[in-house]
Protein backbone atom coordinates (compact mmCIF):
# COMPACT_ATOMS: atom_id res chain seq x y z
CA UNK A 1 0.00 0.00 0.00
CA UNK A 2 1.94 3.36 -1.14
CA UNK A 3 1.81 6.81 0.52
CA UNK A 4 -1.51 7.90 -1.14
CA UNK A 5 -3.85 4.86 -0.60
CA UNK A 6 -3.14 5.17 3.20
CA UNK A 7 -4.03 9.40 3.06
CA UNK A 8 -7.60 8.27 1.23
CA UNK A 9 -8.12 6.00 3.66
CA UNK A 10 -7.31 8.23 6.73
CA UNK A 11 -9.76 10.72 5.07
CA UNK A 12 -13.02 8.81 5.34
CA UNK A 13 -15.77 9.13 7.55
CA UNK A 14 -14.27 6.68 10.37
CA UNK A 15 -17.83 6.85 12.38
CA UNK A 16 -19.68 6.01 9.34
CA UNK A 17 -17.48 3.37 8.41
CA UNK A 18 -17.33 1.50 11.84
CA UNK A 19 -20.97 1.77 12.40
CA UNK A 20 -21.40 0.23 8.75
CA UNK A 21 -19.00 -2.53 9.99
CA UNK A 22 -20.93 -3.12 13.47
CA UNK A 23 -24.16 -3.38 11.11
CA UNK A 24 -22.52 -5.75 8.55
CA UNK A 25 -21.51 -8.12 11.50
CA UNK A 26 -25.02 -8.26 13.42
CA UNK A 27 -26.08 -11.75 13.42
CA UNK A 28 -22.51 -13.19 12.22
CA UNK A 29 -19.81 -12.48 14.55
CA UNK A 30 -20.50 -12.85 18.45
CA UNK A 31 -20.92 -9.37 20.31
CA UNK A 32 -18.64 -11.53 23.25
CA UNK A 33 -19.06 -10.49 26.94
CA UNK A 34 -17.25 -8.88 29.24
CA UNK A 35 -16.01 -11.23 31.86
CA UNK A 36 -14.73 -9.93 35.44
CA UNK A 37 -11.69 -10.72 36.53
CA UNK A 38 -10.86 -10.70 40.26
CA UNK A 39 -7.63 -12.28 40.20
CA UNK A 40 -5.73 -9.78 38.11
CA UNK A 41 -7.67 -6.99 39.57
CA UNK A 42 -5.85 -8.03 42.66
CA UNK A 43 -2.75 -8.54 41.26
CA UNK A 44 -2.40 -5.21 39.63
CA UNK A 45 -4.33 -3.44 41.98
CA UNK A 46 -6.30 -1.83 39.52
CA UNK A 47 -10.23 -3.16 37.82
CA UNK A 48 -9.34 -5.47 35.09
CA UNK A 49 -12.27 -7.26 32.59
CA UNK A 50 -11.21 -9.40 29.70
CA UNK A 51 -12.45 -9.15 26.33
CA UNK A 52 -12.43 -12.68 25.55
CA UNK A 53 -12.41 -12.69 21.36
CA UNK A 54 -10.97 -16.65 22.19
CA UNK A 55 -14.90 -17.34 22.27
CA UNK A 56 -15.56 -15.61 19.31
CA UNK A 57 -16.69 -17.41 16.31
CA UNK A 58 -13.75 -19.69 14.77
CA UNK A 59 -12.04 -19.31 17.81
CA UNK A 60 -10.38 -15.30 17.11
CA UNK A 61 -11.37 -12.01 16.26
CA UNK A 62 -10.05 -11.93 12.73
CA UNK A 63 -13.96 -13.07 11.29
CA UNK A 64 -15.13 -9.72 12.19
CA UNK A 65 -12.53 -8.19 9.84
CA UNK A 66 -12.65 -10.94 7.17
CA UNK A 67 -16.15 -10.52 6.92
CA UNK A 68 -16.85 -6.85 6.77
CA UNK A 69 -14.33 -7.31 3.73
CA UNK A 70 -15.83 -9.34 2.13
CA UNK A 71 -19.56 -8.33 2.64
CA UNK A 72 -18.45 -5.01 1.17
CA UNK A 73 -17.64 -6.25 -2.02
CA UNK A 74 -19.75 -6.36 -5.15
CA UNK A 75 -21.52 -9.84 -6.23
CA UNK A 76 -19.60 -9.58 -9.60
CA UNK A 77 -16.34 -9.86 -7.16
CA UNK A 78 -17.51 -12.27 -4.96
CA UNK A 79 -18.60 -14.96 -8.23
CA UNK A 80 -14.69 -14.27 -9.14
CA UNK A 81 -13.97 -16.07 -5.55
CA UNK A 82 -12.01 -15.15 -2.88
CA UNK A 83 -8.03 -15.78 -2.23
CA UNK A 84 -5.74 -14.96 0.60
CA UNK A 85 -2.91 -16.62 2.69
CA UNK A 86 -2.41 -17.41 6.09
CA UNK A 87 -1.26 -20.24 8.63
CA UNK A 88 -3.79 -19.97 10.99
CA UNK A 89 -6.99 -17.26 12.36
CA UNK A 90 -6.96 -15.59 9.00
CA UNK A 91 -7.52 -18.38 7.19
CA UNK A 92 -10.27 -19.60 9.36
CA UNK A 93 -12.26 -15.69 9.29
CA UNK A 94 -11.99 -15.29 5.38
CA UNK A 95 -13.11 -19.48 4.73
CA UNK A 96 -16.08 -19.15 7.31
CA UNK A 97 -17.26 -15.19 5.65
CA UNK A 98 -16.63 -16.45 2.15
CA UNK A 99 -19.29 -19.62 3.16
CA UNK A 100 -21.57 -17.20 4.24
CA UNK A 101 -21.68 -15.16 1.76
CA UNK A 102 -21.60 -17.73 -1.01
CA UNK A 103 -18.61 -17.55 -2.88
CA UNK A 104 -15.60 -19.66 -2.96
CA UNK A 105 -12.58 -19.28 -0.77
CA UNK A 106 -9.08 -20.09 -2.47
CA UNK A 107 -6.99 -20.50 1.26
CA UNK A 108 -2.59 -20.67 0.20
CA UNK A 109 -1.17 -22.02 3.83
CA UNK A 110 2.80 -23.02 4.12
CA UNK A 111 3.44 -26.48 3.77
CA UNK A 112 4.57 -26.91 7.29
CA UNK A 113 0.83 -25.99 8.09
CA UNK A 114 -0.04 -28.20 11.22
CA UNK A 115 -2.68 -30.65 9.81
CA UNK A 116 -5.67 -29.74 12.29
CA UNK A 117 -5.09 -26.16 11.05
CA UNK A 118 -5.61 -27.05 7.59
CA UNK A 119 -8.83 -29.24 8.43
CA UNK A 120 -10.36 -26.62 10.22
CA UNK A 121 -10.28 -24.14 7.44
CA UNK A 122 -11.30 -26.93 4.76
CA UNK A 123 -14.01 -27.51 7.57
CA UNK A 124 -15.87 -24.08 6.72
CA UNK A 125 -15.82 -25.17 2.97
CA UNK A 126 -12.39 -23.83 1.69
CA UNK A 127 -9.81 -25.13 -0.89
CA UNK A 128 -6.29 -24.81 0.54
CA UNK A 129 -3.14 -24.70 -0.70
CA UNK A 130 -0.12 -25.71 0.26
CA UNK A 131 2.10 -23.73 -1.02
CA UNK A 132 6.40 -22.84 0.30
CA UNK A 133 7.96 -23.19 3.62
CA UNK A 134 6.68 -20.09 5.36
CA UNK A 135 3.87 -17.31 4.87
CA UNK A 136 6.11 -15.17 2.59
CA UNK A 137 5.97 -17.93 -0.22
CA UNK A 138 2.44 -18.60 0.57
CA UNK A 139 1.65 -15.14 0.65
CA UNK A 140 3.17 -14.49 -2.95
CA UNK A 141 1.61 -17.27 -4.34
CA UNK A 142 -2.07 -16.06 -2.95
CA UNK A 143 -1.00 -12.56 -4.54
CA UNK A 144 -0.34 -14.52 -8.17
CA UNK A 145 -3.31 -16.66 -7.84
CA UNK A 146 -5.52 -13.08 -7.30
CA UNK A 147 -3.73 -11.36 -10.44
CA UNK A 148 -3.74 -14.14 -12.68
CA UNK A 149 -7.47 -15.43 -11.75
CA UNK A 150 -9.21 -12.18 -11.12
CA UNK A 151 -10.04 -13.58 -7.20
CA UNK A 152 -10.08 -10.56 -4.72
CA UNK A 153 -7.50 -10.90 -2.03
CA UNK A 154 -8.48 -10.45 1.24
CA UNK A 155 -5.31 -8.99 3.16
CA UNK A 156 -4.86 -9.78 6.85
CA UNK A 157 -4.49 -6.81 8.28
CA UNK A 158 -3.36 -3.86 5.69
CA UNK A 159 -7.01 -2.87 4.90
CA UNK A 160 -9.14 -0.29 6.17
CA UNK A 161 -12.24 -2.63 5.62
CA UNK A 162 -10.79 -5.43 7.77
CA UNK A 163 -9.40 -3.33 10.59
CA UNK A 164 -13.11 -1.39 10.53
CA UNK A 165 -14.24 -5.07 11.25
CA UNK A 166 -11.91 -5.32 13.86
CA UNK A 167 -12.93 -2.11 15.05
CA UNK A 168 -15.87 -3.48 16.13
CA UNK A 169 -14.49 -5.05 19.58
CA UNK A 170 -13.25 -0.93 20.06
CA UNK A 171 -17.25 -0.52 20.06
CA UNK A 172 -18.36 -2.75 22.30
CA UNK A 173 -16.41 -2.47 25.17
CA UNK A 174 -17.27 1.34 25.05
CA UNK A 175 -20.74 -0.05 25.32
CA UNK A 176 -20.37 -2.29 27.89
CA UNK A 177 -17.73 -0.83 29.81
CA UNK A 178 -18.37 3.54 30.03
CA UNK A 179 -16.11 4.07 32.60
CA UNK A 180 -13.05 1.90 31.18
CA UNK A 181 -9.60 4.11 30.88
CA UNK A 182 -7.39 1.76 29.32
CA UNK A 183 -7.76 -0.89 26.50
CA UNK A 184 -4.64 -3.03 26.23
CA UNK A 185 -4.18 -4.69 22.93
CA UNK A 186 -2.15 -7.31 20.92
CA UNK A 187 0.47 -5.84 18.19
CA UNK A 188 1.18 -8.73 15.38
CA UNK A 189 0.33 -6.61 11.58
CA UNK A 190 -1.46 -3.68 13.33
CA UNK A 191 -5.45 -4.64 11.90
CA UNK A 192 -6.82 -5.26 15.86
CA UNK A 193 -4.38 -2.57 17.33
CA UNK A 194 -5.44 -0.05 14.60
CA UNK A 195 -9.03 -0.90 14.36
CA UNK A 196 -9.52 -1.08 17.84
CA UNK A 197 -7.49 2.49 18.11
CA UNK A 198 -10.08 3.63 15.19
CA UNK A 199 -12.73 3.10 16.95
CA UNK A 200 -12.16 3.99 20.47
CA UNK A 201 -10.74 7.80 19.55
CA UNK A 202 -13.21 7.86 17.40
CA UNK A 203 -16.22 7.83 19.96
CA UNK A 204 -14.01 8.56 23.36
CA UNK A 205 -10.65 9.94 22.63
CA UNK A 206 -9.99 10.26 26.17
CA UNK A 207 -9.87 6.38 27.02
CA UNK A 208 -6.26 5.21 26.15
CA UNK A 209 -5.07 2.27 23.88
CA UNK A 210 -2.20 0.62 24.78
CA UNK A 211 -0.31 -2.05 22.90
CA UNK A 212 1.58 -5.05 23.71
CA UNK A 213 4.33 -7.13 21.78
CA UNK A 214 6.40 -9.81 22.62
CA UNK A 215 10.10 -9.21 23.06
CA UNK A 216 11.01 -11.67 20.04
CA UNK A 217 8.37 -9.50 17.71
CA UNK A 218 9.89 -5.79 17.50
CA UNK A 219 9.02 -4.34 13.92
CA UNK A 220 5.83 -2.09 15.90
CA UNK A 221 8.25 -0.86 18.75
CA UNK A 222 10.91 0.24 15.50
CA UNK A 223 8.61 1.42 13.47
CA UNK A 224 7.64 3.80 16.49
CA UNK A 225 10.86 4.48 17.10
CA UNK A 226 12.58 5.60 13.00
CA UNK A 227 8.85 7.06 12.39
CA UNK A 228 8.33 4.71 9.47
CA UNK A 229 7.52 0.85 8.88
CA UNK A 230 10.87 -0.79 9.94
CA UNK A 231 10.61 -4.82 9.31
CA UNK A 232 12.15 -6.63 11.87
CA UNK A 233 15.17 -8.67 11.01
CA UNK A 234 14.02 -11.35 12.46
CA UNK A 235 11.27 -12.98 14.89
CA UNK A 236 11.22 -15.22 17.82
CA UNK A 237 8.13 -15.77 19.58
CA UNK A 238 5.51 -18.35 20.95
CA UNK A 239 3.32 -16.07 20.14
CA UNK A 240 2.54 -17.51 16.36
CA UNK A 241 -0.69 -14.68 15.96
CA UNK A 242 1.40 -11.52 16.23
CA UNK A 243 5.19 -13.04 14.90
CA UNK A 244 4.90 -10.13 12.01
CA UNK A 245 7.93 -9.44 10.33
CA UNK A 246 6.70 -6.08 8.74
CA UNK A 247 3.77 -3.95 10.47
CA UNK A 248 1.18 -2.87 7.36
CA UNK A 249 1.63 0.81 6.48
CA UNK A 250 -2.14 2.18 7.05
CA UNK A 251 -2.20 0.15 10.39
CA UNK A 252 1.36 1.68 11.25
CA UNK A 253 -0.10 5.32 10.00
CA UNK A 254 -3.04 4.46 12.02
CA UNK A 255 -1.31 3.51 15.42
CA UNK A 256 1.22 6.16 15.26
CA UNK A 257 -0.91 8.87 15.68
CA UNK A 258 -3.96 7.06 17.37
CA UNK A 259 -1.85 4.90 20.30
CA UNK A 260 -1.00 5.87 23.64
CA UNK A 261 2.20 3.71 24.67
CA UNK A 262 3.85 0.67 23.61
CA UNK A 263 4.57 -2.45 26.36
CA UNK A 264 6.99 -5.17 25.23
CA UNK A 265 6.27 -8.56 27.63
CA UNK A 266 8.18 -11.58 27.88
CA UNK A 267 7.79 -15.23 26.61
CA UNK A 268 7.51 -16.33 30.80
CA UNK A 269 4.88 -13.65 31.22
CA UNK A 270 2.85 -14.99 28.55
CA UNK A 271 3.14 -18.64 29.39
CA UNK A 272 2.52 -17.31 33.19
CA UNK A 273 -1.37 -15.55 31.21
CA UNK A 274 -2.24 -18.74 29.57
CA UNK A 275 -2.17 -21.04 32.48
CA UNK A 276 -3.38 -18.28 34.88
CA UNK A 277 -6.55 -17.75 32.62
CA UNK A 278 -7.16 -21.66 32.63
CA UNK A 279 -6.70 -21.81 36.29
CA UNK A 280 -8.80 -19.01 37.17
CA UNK A 281 -11.90 -18.49 34.40
CA UNK A 282 -10.95 -21.97 32.63
CA UNK A 283 -10.38 -19.66 29.77
CA UNK A 284 -8.20 -21.93 26.91
CA UNK A 285 -6.12 -18.68 24.80
CA UNK A 286 -3.43 -19.09 22.80
CA UNK A 287 0.38 -16.99 23.12
CA UNK A 288 -1.50 -14.15 20.87
CA UNK A 289 -4.40 -13.70 22.84
CA UNK A 290 -2.26 -13.53 25.92
CA UNK A 291 0.28 -11.24 25.13
CA UNK A 292 -2.03 -8.42 26.44
CA UNK A 293 -2.82 -10.02 29.59
CA UNK A 294 0.98 -10.23 30.12
CA UNK A 295 1.47 -6.35 29.88
CA UNK A 296 -0.49 -5.46 32.62
CA UNK A 297 1.57 -6.00 35.32
CA UNK A 298 3.84 -3.45 33.58
CA UNK A 299 1.59 -0.95 32.97
CA UNK A 300 3.08 1.01 35.73
CA UNK A 301 6.36 0.91 35.45
CA UNK A 302 6.26 0.66 31.60
CA UNK A 303 3.88 2.94 30.41
CA UNK A 304 4.05 6.58 31.12
CA UNK A 305 0.65 7.27 29.56
CA UNK A 306 -1.13 4.71 31.88
CA UNK A 307 1.24 5.89 35.01
CA UNK A 308 0.56 9.87 34.62
CA UNK A 309 -2.94 9.34 35.16
CA UNK A 310 -5.01 10.74 37.63
CA UNK A 311 -8.21 8.51 37.73
CA UNK A 312 -8.72 4.69 38.72
CA UNK A 313 -7.96 2.88 36.31
CA UNK A 314 -10.22 0.34 34.17
CA UNK A 315 -8.69 -1.94 32.32
CA UNK A 316 -9.99 -3.83 29.56
CA UNK A 317 -7.07 -6.30 27.87
CA UNK A 318 -8.07 -8.08 24.25
CA UNK A 319 -7.97 -11.70 24.68
CA UNK A 320 -7.77 -11.96 20.91
CA UNK A 321 -7.78 -15.65 20.56
CA UNK A 322 -7.79 -19.25 21.24
CA UNK A 323 -6.96 -22.02 18.81
CA UNK A 324 -4.12 -23.21 20.83
CA UNK A 325 -3.52 -27.10 19.90
CA UNK A 326 -3.42 -29.46 22.61
CA UNK A 327 0.59 -30.43 22.61
CA UNK A 328 1.23 -26.74 23.03
CA UNK A 329 -1.34 -26.40 25.67
CA UNK A 330 0.75 -28.98 27.19
CA UNK A 331 4.24 -27.59 26.84
CA UNK A 332 2.76 -24.34 27.88
CA UNK A 333 1.15 -25.30 31.24
CA UNK A 334 4.47 -26.93 31.77
CA UNK A 335 6.95 -24.08 31.83
CA UNK A 336 4.10 -21.87 32.97
CA UNK A 337 4.06 -23.97 36.29
CA UNK A 338 7.74 -24.19 36.69
CA UNK A 339 7.55 -20.09 36.17
CA UNK A 340 5.41 -20.04 39.27
CA UNK A 341 6.91 -22.72 41.39
CA UNK A 342 4.95 -25.47 40.66
CA UNK A 343 7.26 -27.94 39.49
CA UNK A 344 10.67 -28.01 40.44
CA UNK A 345 12.67 -30.81 39.49
CA UNK A 346 16.69 -31.28 41.30
CA UNK A 347 19.26 -34.01 41.44
CA UNK A 348 20.92 -35.63 44.21
CA UNK A 349 23.98 -38.33 44.72
CA UNK A 350 23.32 -41.48 46.91
CA UNK A 351 25.35 -43.72 48.05
CA UNK A 352 24.73 -47.04 46.15
CA UNK A 353 23.28 -48.96 49.25
CA UNK A 354 19.84 -50.24 50.05
CA UNK A 355 17.34 -47.69 51.79
CA UNK A 356 18.60 -44.13 50.24
CA UNK A 357 15.99 -43.96 47.74
CA UNK A 358 13.39 -44.26 50.82
CA UNK A 359 14.74 -41.63 52.91
CA UNK A 360 14.74 -39.29 49.80
CA UNK A 361 10.97 -40.01 49.53
CA UNK A 362 10.36 -39.88 53.29
CA UNK A 363 11.91 -36.05 52.88
CA UNK A 364 9.92 -35.52 50.14
CA UNK A 365 6.72 -36.55 51.76
CA UNK A 366 7.27 -34.87 54.81
CA UNK A 367 7.68 -31.91 53.56
CA UNK A 368 4.47 -32.55 51.10
CA UNK A 369 6.07 -32.77 48.04
CA UNK A 370 3.98 -34.90 45.30
CA UNK A 371 6.98 -36.72 43.28
CA UNK A 372 5.71 -36.57 39.37
CA UNK A 373 8.69 -38.40 37.98
CA UNK A 374 12.04 -40.50 39.30
CA UNK A 375 15.23 -41.11 37.14
CA UNK A 376 17.69 -43.20 39.11
CA UNK A 377 21.16 -43.20 37.03
CA UNK A 378 23.98 -45.50 38.12
CA UNK A 379 26.13 -44.46 35.09
CA UNK A 380 25.76 -40.75 35.60
CA UNK A 381 26.71 -39.92 39.11
CA UNK A 382 30.37 -37.95 39.04
CA UNK A 383 31.85 -39.98 41.96
CA UNK A 384 31.12 -38.03 45.11
CA UNK A 385 30.37 -41.46 47.31
CA UNK A 386 33.05 -43.89 46.24
CA UNK A 387 29.75 -46.01 44.81
CA UNK A 388 27.57 -43.61 43.69
CA UNK A 389 23.97 -43.27 42.20
CA UNK A 390 22.29 -40.19 40.44
CA UNK A 391 18.63 -39.63 41.18
CA UNK A 392 16.67 -37.10 39.46
CA UNK A 393 13.53 -35.95 40.82
CA UNK A 394 10.54 -33.97 39.85
CA UNK A 395 8.27 -32.85 42.20
CA UNK A 396 4.47 -30.63 42.63
CA UNK A 397 5.23 -28.13 44.80
CA UNK A 398 3.35 -24.82 46.08
CA UNK A 399 5.59 -22.04 44.90
CA UNK A 400 8.90 -20.92 45.26
CA UNK A 401 9.04 -20.73 49.27
CA UNK A 402 7.94 -24.20 49.23
CA UNK A 403 10.68 -25.06 46.60
CA UNK A 404 12.68 -23.37 49.53
CA UNK A 405 11.30 -25.80 52.08
CA UNK A 406 11.59 -28.67 50.17
CA UNK A 407 15.61 -28.11 49.51
CA UNK A 408 16.34 -27.40 53.29
CA UNK A 409 14.28 -30.52 54.42
CA UNK A 410 17.03 -32.43 52.00
CA UNK A 411 20.47 -30.69 53.33
CA UNK A 412 19.05 -31.00 56.72
CA UNK A 413 18.49 -34.99 55.84
CA UNK A 414 22.59 -34.94 54.90
CA UNK A 415 21.81 -34.76 51.23
CA UNK A 416 23.02 -32.55 48.55
CA UNK A 417 20.60 -31.61 45.99
CA UNK A 418 21.30 -29.34 42.98
CA UNK A 419 17.82 -27.59 41.53
CA UNK A 420 17.70 -27.78 37.56
CA UNK A 421 14.63 -25.85 37.10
Amino acid sequence: MNNDEVQQFLARDHAAELRKAAERLDGTAKHTAIIESPVLSSMTGHRVLLKPENLQVTGSFKIRGAYNKIASLSQAELDHGIVTASAGNHAQGVAYAARERKAKATIVMPCITPPLKVDATKAYGAEVVLHGDVFDDAAAYAAQLSRDDGMVFVPPFDDYEVLCGQGTIGMEILQDVPDVTDVVVPLGGGGLGAGVALAIKTFRPQVRVIGAIPEGSPAFKDSFAAGYVVPASQVVTSAEGVAVKRPGELTFALLNELMDDLVTVSERDINEMILLMLEKHKLVIEAAGAVSLAALEHLNLHSRAFASAQEPHVIVPILSGGNIDTVTMGAVIQKGMIARGRIMNFEVELPDTPGQLVKVATVLSDARANVIALDHDQFKASGHYTNAVSLGVTVETNGPDHIDAVLKALCTAGFQPKRIY
